[in-house]
C-alpha cells in the first residue's frame, strides 16, 4: 500500500496546505507513473481531492498549480446560510437541492460520491487518444466529473473496446433540453470511438414512483424513443429498449438482475437511495434492474455473450457524470 501525505486537518496556513496540496499532487503522478494498484491511485486521488477542497474553504480560491498564496488568502465568512439554514447540499437519485447561496458545492459532491474530477490532464488526453477535439460539454466542465476514465482509455489505447450504457426514465410523452444533455454527449462518444450503445427506458421504474398507469408508462416509453433516435446515433449500433419488454425476453438480463439482487443488502440500498419502510418492494429491488446494462453479458445478441466489455455511462444526476461499471 502506497503511502499518502497526511490531510489537511493539520494545516495552520494557506501556504502549509498549498505545499501539502502540491506533494499530494507529485505522489499522485509518481503512482500513476509507477502503474500503482488501483487501489493506492484511488486513495491518493481521493486525498488530493479532499486537500483541494480544504483549501479553497481556507482561501476562497481553487488551487493552482505554481500559484501559491498570498499571505493574506483567507476565505471572507460571509455568515450562515440564509436564516441560519444548513448549508449542506441534499443530492439523491431524484432531487437535487442546497441552502447555499451560492449554489450546489460539486467539489463536495465529488467526495461524497468518491468519483473524480474531469480536469484539464483528463480532458487533453481523451483529445490524445480520440484524435478529435473535446466536446464542449467537457471543455466548459458541463460533464464534471468521473470513475475510472482512465482505465476506460487504457484499454481503449490497447485495442480493447467497450460500449455506452445511459437511459431515460419516460414520465412524460416529450424530452425536454435538460433531459438531451446524456444523449448529446453520448452521440459525440459513440461518433468519436466507434462503440456500441445500449439505451434503458425505465418505464418500470416510472409506474412505481408516479402515479401513472403501466400503459402510460410503456407508451411514454415508446414516444421518448422517437426523440432518442432524432439524436442521430448509429442505427447498427444502438439498443434501445424498454425494461417492461426486455426483461421478460432476456434470461441473461434477468440473471444479472438477480445476482445484483443477491450481493446488495436492503441497509445498503436504503443507505444509498433514501428508501423507507412505506416504500414498495418494487423500489427496493429496482436498482439491481438499473444495475444490470451495465454488464456486457446482459445483451448477447450484441457482444455473443462475452462478458469482460467495460460499460462507460454518461449520465447527469447529481450532475454530469462519466462512470465506469466493469
Amino acid at each position: 500500500m502506497a503511502e499518502c501525505q497526511g490531510d489537511g486537518e493539520g494545516a495552520k496556513s494557506p501556504m502549509e496546505l498549498y505545499e501539502k496540496l502540491t506533494a499530494q499532487g507529485e505522489q499522485v503522478r509518481a503512482l500513476k507513473t509507477a502503474k500503482a494498484t488501483k487501489a493506492d491511485v484511488d486513495a491518493a486521488v481521493q486525498l488530493l481531492i479532499k486537500l483541494k477542497t480544504d483549501y479553497k474553504q481556507m482561501t476562497g480560491q481553487d488551487y493552482k498549480a505554481g500559484c501559491p498564496p498570498s499571505e493574506n488568502s483567507v476565505a471572507p465568512d460571509n455568515g450562515p446560510a440564509a436564516g441560519g439554514a444548513d448549508d449542506e447540499d441534499t443530492v439523491d437519485p431524484w432531487n437535487v437541492s442546497t441552502n447555499n447561496a451560492k449554489g450546489v458545492d460539486y467539489d463536495k459532491l465529488i467526495l461524497r460520491f468518491g468519483s473524480s474530477k474531469v480536469d484539464k490532464e483528463l480532458v487533453d488526453r481523451i483529445e490524445k487518444v480520440s484524435g478529435q477535439k473535446p466536446h464542449r460539454f467537457l471543455r466548459r466542465g458541463i460533464f464534471f466529473s468521473h470513475r475510472d476514465m482512465h482505465q476506460v482509455l487504457d484499454a481503449y489505447e490497447k485495442q480493447k473496446s467497450f460500449y455506452l450504457y445511459t437511459g431515460r426514465g419516460p414520465s412524460s410523452e416529450a424530452m425536454h433540453v435538460g433531459h438531451l444533455i446524456p444523449f448529446i454527449f453520448t452521440k459525440w462518444l459513440q461518433d468519436v470511438f466507434d462503440i456500441p450503445l445500449v439505451v434503458q427506458l425505465t418505464d418500470d421504474e416510472k409506474y412505481l414512483w408516479k402515479d401513472l398507469s403501466l400503459e402510460d408508462c410503456h407508451r411514454f416509453a415508446v414516444e421518448n424513443a422517437k426523440d432518442i433516435i432524432a439524436c442521430g446515433f448509429d442505427v447498427n449500433k444502438t439498443f434501445i429498449f424498454s425494461d417492461l419488454d426486455y426483461m421478460g425476453a432476456s434470461p441473461e438480463f434477468y440473471r444479472n438482475v438477480v445476482k445484483v439482487q443477491k450481493h446488495v443488502t436492503f441497509n445498503q440500498v436504503k443507505g444509498i437511495f433514501g428508501f423507507t419502510d412505506s416504500d414498495c418492494i418494487g423500489k427496493i429491488s429496482f436498482p439491481a434492474i438499473q444495475a444490470a446494462p451495465s454488464f456486457s453479458s446482459s445483451f448477447p445478441q450484441i457482444f455473443k455473450g462475452r462478458k469482460d466489455i467495460q460499460c462507460l455511462i454518461p449520465c447527469h444526476r447529481p450532475g454530469p457524470l462519466l462512470q465506469d461499471d466493469p
